[in-house]
């Protein structure tokens, strides 16, 4: 047994570890006498022995088996040396090159992170696929000695990515090589093939890159590194490539009509499901767009106008199928035309969505005030029919008492006057009907929005509002915090605007408490 674990040690694959201190040596420490000990320097360091050790602790260290002891005795194995990518990816490439026969040129590759990886390589081959190295070994003669050629490339920013791009050239199918890899890691030899003027490279990246699906985050870098390569003799395949996302300058004049028609398309369509996956969907795109702070994109999106086109649209539609219903007899008539106010209304709730989330909904207010005409046929359908009418008034109060819009106190008026008394109606259906219903934040809108009115208005309308709910209980909406904070203003911390106002004025800086 000490003989096979002499001629391990003498195989050297112990040796890099005596060398590094890790373990000691049997020849340099014998298993039968302890290590020398070794005058020290006022320094705390010795000069001699040749083969320094490890610094050891001041205080005497216990003995301990050498690896060399321990196989001579027990014969254990060697466990072998772990294996990392860079060896993987060097015996991989060297298998390769090896297929061209005896090399001719050494070439080293290494990159700023200390990386080094050595090649045996065949100077036909770099010459006939690389214009780059055919023009740096021109002139150079094969070999000197009998010594190969040693080409060095240094400071690369990926040695494992050029020593690949080097494979590339011993193979004569590269798209079938390329077959599988990551849009990254092709982008990366794209770059070197690029580099070393591996024009054939190129072509394979190229191809690869129009081929394979891209991930946004692929698609991001794709765009980046393509749009550098100012090569006159790529323009044309990078221009292939990027088609796919590439817009054409006619759509920046036809974004709008796009637009009008997707949303056109998703408010006529009679599948409920689907309408409200696509609604789903175009407003969570919408909200992105609004949030994306990328100054580097420019970026088309749904207009104004074409939003409150719509929106009249949809209004003109709801006026005229209440106009039918109120005049229809039979039952079953009226539940077809009530099935389409429900539709539209909904579509009416989704587009002043959008509105209130690009911070545009200010018209729209002053539009739904106006709609008195709407708001009187409005009392003269079921509650089960019109309920979902109402939600688009509470919708415009949650966003009012958010600030999410700012109108003037006359339009908040016109909105109460024409719409408040519907909601107070249709509010115990909404709560009964509606699973995503927030009665609180309906409530909290509504005071919100009274206590920004004139004392006049607040005293109107509370008066009323107790009236009602007196009357109808939970039915109606809970409005207890704008009621006192009214009577605060109007009776306790009073403020007179006019001492010769006979009126109620009383308006105070209020904190809602």
């Amino acid at each position: 047994m000490a003989v096979v674990a002499e001629n391990l040690l003498k195989s050297g694959e112990v040796s890099a570890m005596i060398r590094q201190g890790f373990i000691s040596s049997p020849r340099l420490s014998p298993a039968s006498s302890p290590p020398p000990k070794l005058p020290a320097t006022a320094s705390g360091s010795s000069e001699a022995s040749a083969f320094p050790s490890p610094l050891r602790p001041s205080f005497p260290a216990p003995r301990t088996t050498t690896l060399f002891e321990m196989m001579a005795q027990e014969g254990a194995p060697l466990r072998p040396p772990m294996r990392t990518q860079q060896h993987d990816l060097q015996e991989r490439i060297a298998a390769v090159l090896a297929s061209k026969g005896p090399s001719d040129l050494k070439l080293s590759v290494s990159s700023s992170n200390g990386m080094r990886i050595r090649m045996a390589a065949h100077r036909r081959v770099l010459t006939a696929r690389s214009r780059f190295f055919a023009e740096k070994l021109a002139g150079i003669c094969g070999r000197t000695s009998s010594r190969p050629v040693v080409v060095e490339i240094c400071e690369c920013d990926d040695a494992e990515v050029y020593v690949e791009a080097v494979g590339l050239m011993y193979s004569d199918d590269l798209r079938r090589m390329l077959a599988g890899e990551d849009v990254e890691k092709v982008l990366g030899l794209l770059q070197v093939s690029v580099d070393i003027k591996f024009d054939e490279g190129i072509s394979a990246c190229l191809d690869y890159l129009e081929a394979i699906p891209w991930s946004e985050y692929e698609e991001e870098k794709v765009t980046s590194i393509i749009g550098k390569l100012h090569i006159q003799q790529l323009s044309e395949p990078v221009r292939e490539i990027l088609q796919r996302v590439s817009v054409e300058p006619s759509s920046f004049a036809n974004a709008d009509s796009i637009f009008l028609g997707i949303f056109d398309g998703i408010l006529q369509s009679k599948d409920k499901k689907a309408r409200r996956d696509m609604k789903t969907l175009i407003s969570s795109l919408l909200k992105e767009d609004v949030n994306h702070s990328n100054a580097q994109y420019n970026k088309l999106d749904v207009s104004k106008e074409s939003l409150y086109y719509l929106c009249h649209k949809c209004l003109d539609h709801l006026m005229q199928l209440f106009s039918e219903a109120a005049n229809v007899e039979c039952l079953g008539d009226r539940a077809s035309l009530m099935n389409e106010v429900a539709r539209e209304a909904d579509n009416v709730q989704w587009l002043v969505d959008i509105l209130i989330n690009k911070r545009i909904a200010d018209e729209f207010v002053v539009l739904w005030g106006d709609q008195r005409e709407l708001s009187t046929c409005h009392s003269k359908i079921p509650c089960m029919y019109r309920f979902e009418i109402s939600r688009i008034t509470a919708q415009l109060f949650v966003a009012l008492g958010r600030g999410q819009i700012l109108v003037s106190k006359d339009a908040k008026i016109s909105l109460l006057r024409t719409w408040l008394e519907a909601l107070y109606d249709d509010f115990g259906w909404m709560k009964r009907a509606c699973r995503e219903f927030d009665k609180k934040m309906v409530e909290d809108g509504l005071c919100a929005t009274i206590l920004t009115l004139p004392m006049v208005e607040q005293q109107s309308i509370l008066l009323r509002w107790s009236d009602c709910f007196l009357s109808n209980g939970d039915n109606c909406p809970n409005m207890q915090r704008a009621f006192e904070v009214w009577w605060r203003r109007a009776f306790v911390r009073q403020y007179t605007g006019d001492p010769n106002n006979s009126q109620l004025q009383n308006v105070v800086s209020d904190d809602h408490t």
